[in-house]
């Protein structure tokens, strides 16, 4: 069997080297830029001379797009900042060679939040599927948070992906502000309703799920700050919809 991983980009150079260093073992590379203004294209074309450049129509779509130029037997999918290590690779080749048993397999993700692996939170073991074959998945329209869709069973496999995701402070800020934006545009599609009070006991709940029912205090500082930007992000998501909404009801 013969493997296509696929990665959609932007402005990654800091990272984009690792991720493609991790998988330079696969039968075929695809990557999928939406406007990077760094070196990323340049340096994505050191490993492929699959690298296609194309708008931004969120997350989901945008996933979907590179998969159509996948054409291997199986398909990884994965993020600029993460990485695949050598035990992974390993047990990602074992699995495609054996008699068709699953259409698709989850793996666990071990995620760096400002310098510490985290191991509550909500965080580990954060199960997720990557690999799969074509034509039996494909991921969903959400604009942000998107997820794989598979027709057939889905296997888990032992060792982690590697999420180097929030290292700074600037990188959550960003990251927060960008996810409450595309999550407030598409609850305003689904036509959901928002309101200050909303915001505040959603954001209020989202702290407590994090930090206490799943034990973020037990990842020290690193747990309270997660808990905290958390809180911060969806009750911004439900301000800008209800932002959203009033301007809605402005224009009519």
């Amino acid at each position: 069997m013969s493997l296509s991983v696929i990665v959609i980009v932007k402005n990654e150079e800091s990272t984009i080297r690792e991720c493609l260093a991790s998988v330079a073992w696969a039968d075929e590379i695809i990557v999928l830029d939406s406007g990077s203004t760094d070196q990323t294209v340049a340096i994505c074309k050191e490993y492929t001379e699959h690298v296609y450049e194309t708008d931004w129509p969120g997350f989901g779509p945008q996933k979907n797009r590179a998969l159509e130029y996948a054409s291997n037997e199986w398909v990884l999918s994965i993020d600029a900042d993460e990485r695949i290590s050598y035990d992974l690779q390993t047990e990602i080749k074992r699995v495609i060679q054996m008699p068709k048993r699953y259409d698709a397999y989850s793996m666990p993700r071990r995620s760096n939040y400002c310098g510490r692996y985290m191991k509550h939170s909500g965080w580990w073991p954060d199960h997720v599927v990557r690999l799969f074959r074509r034509g039996k998945a494909e991921f969903s329209d959400d604009l942000v948070h998107e997820r794989i869709v598979v027709q057939g069973r889905v296997g888990k496999l032992k060792e982690p992906i590697i999420h180097e995701s929030l290292l700074t402070l600037e990188q959550i800020l960003n990251t927060m502000n960008s996810y409450s934006t595309a999550g407030a545009k598409m609850m305003a599609e689904e036509q959901q309703e928002a309101s200050l009070c909303k915001a505040i006991c959603h954001g209020t709940w989202t702290f407590i799920r994090t930090y206490f029912l799943r034990a973020g205090f037990l990842d020290g500082k690193e747990g309270f700050m997660l808990a905290i930007s958390n809180a911060e992000g969806t009750y911004y998501r439900y301000l800008k919809l209800m932002v959203l909404n009033r301007e809605k009801q402005e224009e009519l």
